[in-house]
């Protein structure tokens, strides 16, 4: 492995054990070269530019600096265009893509995954709010705050042909945020783990509620035929270490949590 070399460990995240078997199953052509990561940094928490305006951090960010520790390998953050990753696996530009992907049957067709998360829609409301909200039909008779062109609108919009719903709809995700806070929305409404940082950035101002709806797999996107083997047990270390969950704590996002992480394991 990468002895005698320092990996960074992500900040207020203990550092991983190597282990030298997942590291032997490193195809031989990347076999001491830097895996270099790509990630759309738009998106937080889970990825996103940090204050000095160049570091990648986020879920992703941790996990992909402590993937490296367990397999013994730098590991070399680069922002991307999200449409511009799976095109640059193929190319040989990246060598793994951990951004958010939802792992789809489409995609598979052209990358292998390993799915370590599960993201849904999930609800949000005002933590003094004593009502829970669970499932789309909980919409029925509220008034719910989404951003515009998100699944979020979409889904209420066609919750809304079954009842009463009203649906207040924002350019921003922070303007949604600021009608359920000042009680113009009973209900807010966003991708479940960006409604759970919403809840953690808000000084206890916001709850989650309820379970996340339409969930479906995130996984690590790598070429086909070549570290998915490794990638998923150095997961499973993660996971079996408890280095997932501080991380998953540490950006709020808890609720993704698996148990079992798996190779394209697409739902749809």
């Amino acid at each position: 492995g990468a002895t005698g070399t320092t990996l960074p460990t992500p900040s207020g995240i203990p550092a991983a054990t190597e282990n030298m078997t997942l590291h032997g199953q490193i195809p031989a052509a990347l076999q001491g070269k830097t895996l270099v990561v790509a990630m759309d940094a738009t998106y937080p928490p889970d990825e996103m530019v940090a204050s000095n305006g160049t570091t990648v951090i986020g879920m992703d960010a941790d996990l992909a600096l402590s993937l490296g520790q367990v397999l013994g390998v730098k590991v070399k953050l680069v922002n991307a265009s999200f449409d511009g990753i799976i095109p640059g696996l193929l190319s040989g530009k990246y060598n793994i893509g951990a951004s958010s992907f939802t792992d789809t049957k489409k995609r598979e067709k052209q990358v292998d995954f390993v799915d370590y998360f599960v993201a849904g829609e999930g609800f949000y409301k005002a933590a003094n709010d004593s009502k829970t909200f669970n499932g789309l039909s909980a919409l029925c008779n509220q008034t719910v705050a989404v951003e515009s062109g998100t699944t979020e609108q979409t889904d209420a919009q066609a919750q809304a042909k079954n009842c009463k719903v009203t649906i207040l709809s924002f350019g921003t995700q922070t303007a949604a945020n600021l009608a359920v806070s000042t009680g113009k929305a009973e209900i807010g409404f966003a991708d479940s783990q960006v409604a759970a940082y919403i809840v953690k950035q808000s000084n206890g101002e916001f709850v989650l509620t309820g379970t996340p709806v339409n969930s479906a797999p995130y996984g690590i996107a790598v070429p086909k035929g070549g570290l998915g083997t490794p990638v998923l047990g150095a997961i499973k270390a993660l996971m079996s270490d408890g280095i997932y969950m501080k991380i998953l704590d540490k950006w709020g996002v808890q609720g993704g949590a698996i148990k079992t992480p798996v190779i394209n394991g697409a739902t749809s």
